[in-house]
């Protein structure tokens, strides 16, 4: 691995892409050459950070990556079959000695989430990709004869998965290093909470609040906001935080010490759960039933940070934001959020608002969760639109633009703007609806729409704002 700097040592510019969302021919961007000439892109438009969002298996029906199989594995699907076929990675049998070498020592560097992953897919598939609450009471509940049992003649389909998540880690390594060459650091994201049907769930159990038939007592969410008038059931099963406690938190610290693997900077996903969540009752109709319940805050953020090293972990610290989760993020000097489609609702101490931003912080112009700036801005009246026309850097310039130079022009270190702002595109490029099923993370940029004339349009905001490596 390169030697790399620290993330908020200066002014920088990144761009948020998720690999999916690269140009290709398949329905899907993969780790391949497309992957490469967007890292020159970004450092051809003098952007130094690449945000993406969680590198994880998904469930086939949705296809989020906050609804992953494993909270530490990568995503096979991923993988390009290119490169994957230039190097000769067909399977564990063509290996050469050298290749089965590093296999093994990756495999055994691995072995903590690992082998519960590769253990769990091949029974998954077993059954049908049926959620492991549904398999037979001893598979469910991992009992070591059992499993062993079960997966004595899949010996080979493990082996294969193990293969396949080293293959990630081989096209992974090499991009990461090819975008360190270029001066850009890749930023990643943990959402906080893991999915019920995931490895890490079934293979720890006592470390969730479940009964005893593996369900979850209550679900995740988060009370009425800006995107859902009925707030929003995430359906992942709360942590056990004393059962997590118990051992120092040390889940927590492999997951972590993953993702830093993995990522040069990583953002906590709801950060705010830390100090407290939403706990919605699991046979509630809606998250509006549920209620606050304080998380272990300090005890875990000290692990994270110490784990993480410092200057790598921001907070997404979005929604209901307390006074308590304010402290804590200032307590671990972590850089927050901004949002500028969330500064022009008439609050003058909206901290959203560019005279509000903070040094150390990271400013979009929206997330993966907002609509495009352009979407955002064509559903906007006339009164919003003034509101808008009179923090900007030229009232004139058009949109996204005009948005885009607004959040390079602020003082955070780190602005970063989504692909589809940079591209001029509308809703209909939208990443993700909060609270919506069907339709999302499908968005995948045209062929050739990173070109040299993008770059030199982007290179000039980065400049005329100080974001320059």
């Amino acid at each position: 691995m390169l030697q790399r700097e620290m993330p908020f040592d200066r002014r920088r510019a990144g761009v948020l892409l998720h690999v999916t969302s690269l140009p290709g021919s398949g329905s899907s961007g993969d780790l391949g050459d497309e992957a490469y000439r967007f890292v020159d892109f970004l450092g051809a438009a003098g952007c130094s950070v690449w945000q993406l969002l969680p590198l994880a298996p998904t469930h086939p029906a949705e296809g989020s990556p906050y609804d992953a199989l494993s909270a530490m594995a990568g995503n096979t699907d991923l993988i390009s079959s290119e490169h994957r076929a230039a190097d000769g990675l067909d399977g564990p049998a063509t290996l050469t000695d050298q290749q089965r070498a590093r296999f093994s020592s990756w495999c055994a560097a691995q072995a903590d989430w690992l082998e519960p992953y590769v253990e769990y897919a091949a029974l998954r598939e077993r059954h049908d990709l049926a959620p492991w609450p549904s398999w037979p009471p001893a598979l469910r509940d991992r009992d070591a004869r059992a499993v062993a049992d079960a997966l004595a003649p899949l010996a080979d389909r493990v082996q294969m998965l193990r293969f396949e998540q080293w293959v990630f880690a081989v096209q992974w390594d090499r991009l990461r290093d090819h975008a360190a060459s270029k001066g850009v650091l890749m930023f990643g994201d943990l959402p906080i909470f893991v999915s019920l049907d995931s490895a890490d769930v079934w293979a720890s159990r006592e470390l969730f609040h479940l009964d005893e038939e593996s369900r979850p007592i209550t679900v995740s969410g988060c009370p009425p906001d800006y995107f859902s008038a009925d707030g929003q059931r995430w359906d992942n099963p709360h942590y056990d935080w004393a059962a997590m406690a118990a051992d120092g938190f040390g889940w927590w610290r492999r997951r972590i010490t993953r993702q830093r693997e993995l990522f040069d900077l990583v953002r906590i996903d709801h950060f705010r759960g830390l100090e407290a969540a939403w706990h919605v009752p699991a046979d509630a109709p809606t998250a509006r039933e549920g209620e606050w319940v304080p998380g272990p805050g300090a005890h875990l953020l000290s692990v994270l940070v110490d784990a993480a090293g410092p200057g790598t972990l921001v907070a997404e610290d979005l929604g209901v934001i307390t006074e308590e989760v304010d402290e804590l993020r200032l307590q671990f000097g972590l850089p927050g959020m901004k949002v500028l489609q969330f500064a022009f609702d008439g609050d003058r101490d909206n901290l959203h608002l560019p005279r509000r931003h903070e040094e150390q912080s990271v400013v979009y112009t929206g997330t993966h969760d907002n609509d495009t700036t352009l979407g955002w801005w064509d559903q906007l009246d006339d009164v919003d639109r003034e509101q808008v026309r009179s923090c900007l850097v030229d009232p004139e310039e058009s949109m996204p633009w005009a948005l885009i130079r607004l959040a390079m022009q602020s003082r955070a270190r780190l602005g970063v703007v989504p692909a589809q702002d940079i591209l001029g595109l509308g809703n209909e490029a939208r990443m993700n609806t909060p609270g919506t099923a069907g339709d999302n993370w499908s968005w995948q940029a045209p062929a050739g729409a990173f070109d040299d004339a993008l770059a030199s349009r982007v290179r000039e905001v980065v400049a005329a704002t100080g974001r320059l490596p």
